[in-house]
């Protein structure tokens, strides 16, 4: 299968990169082929330019790049920071400009976009591996985990793909060596799971 595996953080050396690095690592060792792209690292441009947004068609050859290859894409596997309960911008960017309609969704015809949408992806999965700094009960009882409902409900149901999973770690600054290394044994042990070697893929949650 193809796998598209976004990483959305600036820092070469973060545990964001390191897990992206399991990842990628393990979706090969499956023999699965892999799109792997670093936003800062190849300096994606977040803007959307305004002759862009409202032709829904891309000047910038990175960006039709990007929405190739997440039309191709059978599992889609997003890496991020949470920063104020969002994506960091540069990845907010990447969503505006490559999730568009009539690649990641579209609307019925005769409808202005006010109906319910059509997903297009034809991504069997959609992975998001996130860190944070914040403890987890504040984060729900406070926050209530807006990234859940941001990469669940309103960008991979939005654009047709069911299945879903996400998994936080945290608290990232506080961690040890040995939690860091359970941290990455579950990233392995969720990549095997839904993009296992040999295999037919397993859409069992």
């Amino acid at each position: 299968m193809k796998v598209s595996v976004i990483l959305g953080h600036p820092y070469k050396g973060s545990f964001n990169a390191a897990i992206a690095y399991i990842v990628t690592e393990t979706l090969e060792s499956n023999g699965h082929t892999v799109m792997f792209h670093d936003l800062y690292n190849e300096k994606f441009n977040p803007s959307i330019p305004p002759k862009e947004l409202v032709c829904d068609v891309s000047d910038d050859e990175l960006v039709t790049l990007h929405q190739r290859e997440i039309r191709e894409a059978d599992g889609i596997i997003i890496i991020h920071p949470n920063w104020w309960g969002q994506p960091p911008a540069i990845l907010k960017g990447w969503i505006d400009r490559v999730l568009r309609e009539n690649v990641a969704y579209t609307f019925p015809v005769g409808d202005n976009g006010g109906g319910l949408p059509i997903g297009l992806l034809k991504a069997k999965a959609g992975i998001v591996f996130n860190t944070s700094n914040t403890p987890e009960i504040r984060e729900n009882e406070i926050f209530g985990d807006p990234l859940q409902r941001i990469w669940k409900d309103c960008i991979f149901d939005f654009c047709g793909v069911a299945v879903f999973d996400r998994r936080m770690f945290r608290v990232v600054a506080n961690s040890s060596a040995e939690q860091r290394a359970d941290w990455f044994k579950e990233v392995k042990s969720v990549i095997n799971k839904y993009f296992p070697a040999n295999r037919v893929y397993n859409n069992e949650k």
